[in-house]
C-alpha cells in the first residue's frame, strides 16, 4: 500500500473487506501511526468530557482536539498517550492541519456551532460523532441528514446516550405486541430548565478572560459582547435563543427518542405553541407546551405528541395531569405518557427507563413483551465499531439519518414557538401556511463560521 493511502482511507477499505486487518499497523500510511483510530475532538471540557473519556478508554488515540477554553485542556493532555495532541481554540485550524490524519471526530461545543464543524466533517469523509441536538436549526439538520446520505463511506452518531439503552427497545416490543393498541398520544415533559429561561439580554461588557477565545466562542452567531457571572459560558447559553435550543433542544433527544424510533415518524404535519409563559425572546420562554401532529403511515394511524417544560403561568411544574390508571399515585418529574387506543403505558425518566402498562393489573396481565430488537453494546461503542469496520454503518444507530429528521422536529417546535403561531408542513418538511417562516428555519452564518466544507 503507498505511503500516500491516508489513515481512514485504509481502515474503510480493511473495514469492507476483513476487520481483522486492522491488526497490522505496518500496512498504515508513516511508521509515527498505529491501528488505533485517529481522533480529534471540538470541545473538550464539560459534556465533551465522556467523549474524551470513553475514546480513551475504547483504544482511540487523540491526535489533535480544539477548544475555545483553555482551562479545559487538560481533558485530552492529561490523559495518558495523548500528551502530544495539538491544542487550538479555533475548530478551523483541526481541520486545516489534520483533515488527512483524522479517522473520526466528536463535536460537543454549544448547539450554535454544531453545525459547522459536523458538516465538514462529513464532507471530508471524516466519521462523526455530534452532541445533541445535532443542530441549533430546521434547516441545518435537514442539510447534514443530506449529506449523510450523500457520504456514504462516513459513520456518524448523535449524542443521545439513551438511544443505546434497552429502555425504548422494551416499550417497541410493548407496543408491537399489541399491549397498548395503536398509539395516538404521545405526552413528554422535562424537569428543564434548570438554566435561565425568560430573561433578557444583559447591558453591557465584561474583559474577556485570557483563556477564552470569545470570538471562536461566537462562532457562526451573531456576535454579541461577552459578560462574566456566567451569563452564557460555560453552561447559561442554553436558553439563550442566538446560542442554545431551550429545554426543548437540550432534553428531547433524549425524551421523545423513543417516539422517532417506535413510530418511524417521518416530518411533522403541523406544530403549534399551545402555551407559552410569555414570547420568544432573547432567551427562551420559561415555560411552554408544545404540539405536534404526524401523519398516518400504512401501518399505523396518525398521532399527536404533547411536549410540556418549565412552569406554569403560577410558577408550577408544566407536566400533565396523572391519568386515572395512576391509581392515586404521581407522575415522575420527568418521563412520558403513551395513550392508545387500548390501554397506556408510562415511561419513566429522561432516558426512557422502566416502561411500564398501567394500571398495574394491565402490566400483570400481559407479562413481559417478546423480545424483537438486538441490544446495544453501548453508544460509543456502536460509533466506534463502525468506524472501524467491525459492523456496518448503519450499526451505530443514531446515526444522521435517524438523528437529523428527529433534530429538525425538534426544532420545529422551537420554531413555531419563535414565530407565535402553528405551522403546518409538507412531507419533505418544508413550511406551507407561511412560507416566509421558512427563513426563520435558517440562518446565515456569521462570515468565516460557517462549513469549511459541504457534499450534499
Amino acid at each position: 500500500m503507498s505511503n500516500n493511502v491516508s489513515r481512514r482511507q485504509f481502515i474503510r477499505r480493511t473495514g469492507m473487506g476483513a476487520a481483522s486487518a486492522l491488526a497490522f499497523p505496518a500496512i498504515v500510511r508513516g511508521q509515527d501511526l498505529n491501528s488505533k483510530l485517529q481522533v480529534g475532538f471540538v470541545a473538550v471540557g464539560g459534556r465533551a468530557g465522556a467523549h474524551t473519556e470513553n475514546s480513551h478508554r475504547l483504544g482511540c488515540q487523540a491526535i489533535a482536539f480544539a477548544d475555545v477554553d483553555k482551562t479545559s485542556w487538560g481533558g485530552v493532555t492529561d490523559k495518558e498517550g495523548w500528551k502530544e495532541a495539538k491544542g487550538y481554540t479555533d475548530w478551523r485550524k483541526l481541520f486545516e492541519n489534520h483533515e488527512k490524519e483524522l479517522d473520526a471526530i466528536f463535536v460537543a461545543t454549544p448547539d450554535h456551532t454544531h453545525y459547522a464543524p459536523s458538516m465538514t466533517a462529513v464532507s471530508s469523509g471524516i466519521h462523526c460523532y455530534t452532541e445533541k441536538p445535532l443542530t441549533w436549526s430546521v434547516r441545518e439538520a435537514q442539510m447534514l441528514t443530506a449529506a449523510y446520505k450523500k457520504n456514504t463511506s462516513v459513520v456518524t452518531q448523535m449524542g443521545n446516550q439513551g438511544h443505546a439503552g434497552q429502555g425504548w427497545r422494551i416499550a417497541y416490543e410493548f407496543i408491537k405486541g399489541g399491549a397498548i393498541g395503536d398509539p395516538i398520544e404521545f405526552h413528554t415533559w422535562t424537569n428543564r430548565p434548570v438554566w435561565p429561561q425568560g430573561g433578557q439580554r444583559p447591558e453591557g461588557s465584561d474583559p474577556i478572560p485570557d483563556t477564552l477565545d470569545w470570538e471562536s466562542w461566537i462562532g457562526a452567531a451573531p456576535m454579541r459582547p461577552f459578560k462574566g457571572d456566567k451569563a452564557y459560558h460555560p453552561f447559561n447559553w442554553r436558553g439563550v435563543v442566538d446560542f442554545g435550543s431551550g429545554a426543548l433542544g437540550d432534553m428531547a433527544c433524549h425524551t421523545t427518542d423513543g417516539i422517532y424510533s417506535i413510530m418511524d415518524c417521518g416530518y411533522a404535519a403541523s406544530a403549534e405553541p399551545i402555551f407559552m409563559t410569555a414570547p420568544v425572546g432573547d432567551q427562551y420562554p420559561a415555560g411552554m407546551t408544545i404540539k405536534a401532529t404526524y401523519r398516518a403511515k400504512a401501518d399505523r394511524p396518525g398521532f399527536s405528541t404533547f411536549w410540556y417544560e418549565g412552569k406554569k403561568a403560577d410558577g408550577s411544574d408544566n407536566m400533565p395531569e396523572a391519568p386515572e390508571e395512576m391509581e392515586g399515585r404521581k407522575l415522575p418529574r420527568t418521563g412520558n405518557l403513551i395513550i392508545g387506543t387500548k390501554g397506556k403505558m408510562l415511561v419513566q425518566g429522561d432516558y426512557w427507563e422502566s416502561p411500564r402498562l398501567i394500571p398495574q393489573a394491565a402490566s400483570k396481565a400481559f407479562g413481559k413483551p417478546k423480545q424483537l430488537l438486538e441490544r446495544s453494546p453501548g453508544h460509543h461503542e456502536e460509533f466506534l465499531m463502525a468506524c472501524r469496520g467491525e459492523k456496518p454503518r448503519e450499526f451505530s444507530q443514531s446515526n444522521f439519518g435517524y438523528s437529523g429528521p428527529m433534530t429538525a422536529n425538534i426544532q420545529l417546535g422551537n420554531l413555531c414557538a419563535r414565530a407565535g403561531k402553528k405551522l403546518e408542513l409538507d412531507e419533505s418538511g418544508k413550511i406551507t401556511n407561511d412560507p416566509a417562516i421558512n427563513e426563520l428555519a435558517w440562518r446565515e452564518h456569521r462570515e468565516g463560521w460557517g462549513a469549511m466544507k459541504t457534499n450534499v
